[in-house]
């Protein structure tokens, strides 16, 4: 090998390793900086577990607790992310942090009441009711969960929910009740929420042709609310977030992720084709916000409308540096707050007694994609396709990165909730038989 054919491989190599430094500095900067800020974990152990891998783990991670901030660094790359009351943490990418700082979340009505005062499921005072499901088999289920390790996986919270109410519930050491978790790619369901509150309030109608200008010059003009509901608008998008890649770019070397995913080229027809893509959930967070023209109305909206009627008042949805909530990847919330988000959709959009979602929502949220095999809806995974073997054929969920999932089984009255973490294929959670088992311990009832 020449000379020249070596430094050609070296120089091509250092411009690659140079694009990936965003994506590899950005990811633990932001994490991290939402993990201290938002859940309040320990560093040490976000940094050995959830930061252990690739070539995140070489990063270099400094803290500003004062300035609540994190700073990460690789070879001659940085990135740096902030913290900030009501938007949760922000990567700096071609942004003045000054400006940003200097930006206030606008004053919430928030709720009006005290959790652990109140009963479930608005509140904490869970009461003592028989449901019917064989809890003594269910207790087995979750010690081989969260202490056994008999599915695999890490599992930092487990709870199912049985005709409303929790039955099972138990956290990892160094997590508790009050602990936000990352949704990740569940908040896309949260924005499917959004959406249909919207709907109801008359603010959207999801046949509507998408609003963006660019898109008037060619073929995307044709595509509507809700071919980005179902993933069907036919833009070209790579999910992969193993690499330098779409989604990896969007989240971690962008400024306004709306921009970025809204100016993909289109290589299918609007509504012939389904591919998952965490920006048309960014597109449909940046028309939701449109609909509003006002921002301080837009940013309380998920808080008011949704958050506190729900009892998840202390849920964090994460904005870009542009503004426009992440609602493709960035929420976090407690894992009895994704219960009661599953039991929201459970309930036909009605909670605790009042309706939320429009009448007809949910079964639109469950309707199979034209063209997603069965297994997607509206912003939601259908378990038409058999996905889930051992599960029934009418369960619908919420999935996140490195296996976040909320469960709804209609058929069973169940919630199951299982946050943690399990990224590589031979750590994965055996879901099917964990949902199997849970299952099981309704059916024996239903048999006897």
């Amino acid at each position: 090998m020449s000379l020249f054919m070596i430094i050609t491989g070296l120089i091509a190599g250092a411009v690659y390793l140079n694009s990936l430094l965003p994506i590899i500095t950005g990811y633990p900067a932001k994490f991290l900086c939402s993990a201290v800020f938002i859940s309040h974990r320990n560093p040490a152990d976000v940094e050995a577990v959830d930061l252990n891998f690739s070539f995140i783990r070489y990063v270099t991670n400094k803290i500003d607790y004062q300035g609540k901030s994190v700073t990460s660094r690789f070879l001659w790359g940085s990135s740096k992310a902030i913290y900030r009351e009501g938007f949760g943490s922000t990567l700096l990418r071609s942004t003045d942090e000054s400006s940003l700082r200097k930006d206030r979340f606008p004053a919430s009505a928030g709720a009006n009441y005290e959790q652990d005062t109140i009963a479930w499921p608005l509140g904490n005072i869970v009461p003592d009711t028989n449901t019917g499901i064989d809890k003594a088999v269910l207790a087995r289920i979750t010690y081989n969960l969260m202490i056994s390790n008999r599915y695999h996986g890490t599992a930092y919270a487990f709870i199912v929910l049985h005709h409303g109410f929790p039955v099972a519930e138990m956290y990892r050491k160094g997590f508790r009740a009050g602990t936000r978790f990352p949704g990740w790619s569940m908040a896309k369901s949260f924005t499917n929420a959004m959406a249909g509150i919207m709907v109801r309030d008359g603010l959207l109608d999801i046949h509507e042709k998408a609003a963006i200008g660019s898109w008037q010059k060619d073929d995307r003009r044709n595509i509507t609310i809700n071919d980005l509901m179902q993933m069907q608008s036919g833009l070209e998008w790579n999910e992969d977030y193993g690499n330098r890649s779409d989604v990896t770019v969007m989240l971690y070397d962008s400024r306004d992720f709306s921009d970025f995913a809204y100016s993909r080229r289109q290589s299918y027809p609007a509504g012939s084709h389904w591919c998952y893509s965490s920006g048309s959930a960014v597109i449909l967070n940046y028309l939701m916000r449109k609909k509003f023209g006002n921002d301080s109305i837009y940013r309380t909206y998920a808080a008011s409308r949704l958050f506190s009627t729900t009892g998840m008042p202390d849920a964090v949805f994460e904005t870009d540096p542009s503004g426009t909530q992440v609602g493709s990847s960035y929420i976090y919330a407690t894992a009895r707050d994704y219960a009661r988000f599953g039991l929201l959709f459970l309930r036909d959009g009605v909670f605790n007694g009042e309706r939320i979602l429009p009448a007809g929502w949910v079964a639109y949220s469950t309707t199979p994609a034209s063209h997603g095999n069965g297994d997607y809806g509206a912003l939601f995974w259908l378990n038409r396709g058999n996905q889930y073997p051992s599960a029934p054929s009418d369960m619908y969920s919420c999935l996140g990165h490195d296996g976040q999932c909320i469960f709804i089984i209609p058929s069973r009255d169940l919630v199951v909730v299982v946050l943690g973490y399990s990224p590589r294929p031979s750590d994965e959670m055996d879901l099917d038989k964990l949902l199997g088992d849970i299952v099981g311990t309704v059916d024996v009832k239903i048999a006897k």
